[in-house]
């Protein structure tokens, strides 16, 4: 019995040290983001990736920061005899790290950082926190992103809309930046727009393309004049006669919000249905 009580604890122990041994390798289907790396002698022991979602930072000084978009939350936490780094050192080696990628710092102090790095119109938001003097820390990085519209408007709300004010707002027809070739994933609120029209035969209609302000004047009007006429040209495809329709683009002269914001520009960047 004592032999066998004996044995017991050896496994015991031997299955504590392959936890232990476990425990110091990252999660499961984890990564560092491609941006910034981890502090030497850290693993990751908590991942999580939100296709969209919100956080809010803490930025030193008061100010009021809100992000949106895809959200990685990585946690990381110091291997058994690795050097500990304070909270200090992990704070100003990403803040080092930051800047040299271009990222402007919002504000940080001995255990914290919010920063944001901007590049071809997009924005992504880093928040840095480090906890226990520097044995664990997190870092929430955000990829600002309009949110794809799940929920499309239908033929029927369409006609309400022009019934209501004149014009309806399309959702759901995406491109790619910078191009006018339509994506796949259009087909949906293309076949609504194709429904609306045949159901209402006597309606003409001007395809008014819109954009927000990044970049040049002359470029967001050609573009948005460029989107209108391969929506148009998708339209005639499902057999809606082309004397019914009119591209036109308006870049970016008239936003619906805030070019200030991620969220805005992704609102002004849409196609419209006019009734002639």
């Amino acid at each position: 019995m004592r032999i066998f009580k004996l044995a017991a604890v050896v496994v015991f122990i031997a299955l504590l040290g392959a936890t232990s041994v476990r425990a110091q390798k990252d999660v499961e289907e984890s990564r560092d983001h491609p941006l910034i790396t981890r502090m030497p002698g850290y693993y990751i022991d908590g991942y999580k990736v939100e296709e969209f979602a919100g956080f809010d930072p803490t930025v030193i000084g008061g100010k009021s920061v809100h992000w949106e978009g895809k959200k990685y939350s990585i946690s990381y936490y110091q291997k058994e005899g690795a050097a500990q780094a304070s909270t200090l050192q992990i704070v100003r080696n990403y803040q080092n790290a930051l800047k040299t990628v271009g990222a402007t710092v919002l504000g940080f102090d001995e255990r914290r950082l919010a920063a944001e790095l901007r590049k071809g119109g997009a924005m992504t938001g880093v928040y840095v926190e480090a906890f226990n003097e520097g044995r664990n820390y997190e870092v929430t990085i955000v990829e600002t992103q309009a949110m794809r519209q799940a929920v499309m408007a239908d033929a029927a709300a369409m006609g309400k809309d022009i019934t209501a004010t004149g014009k309806t707002i399309i959702y759901g027809i995406y491109f790619d930046t910078g191009s006018a070739a339509i994506k796949p994933e259009s087909d949906p609120a293309l076949a609504e727009m194709t429904k609306l029209l045949k159901n209402s035969p006597n309606l003409k209609a001007y395809i008014v393309g819109h954009t927000d302000n990044a970049g040049t004047l002359e470029l967001n009007l050609k573009l948005s004049a460029d989107r209108a006429d391969s929506v148009v040209k998708a339209l005639m495809g499902r057999g809606i006669v082309p004397g019914r329709l009119k591209a036109a683009g308006v870049g970016p002269y008239c936003p619906i919000g805030a070019n200030g914001s991620e969220e805005g520009r992704a609102q002004n960047r849409r196609v419209e249905l006019v009734q002639q």
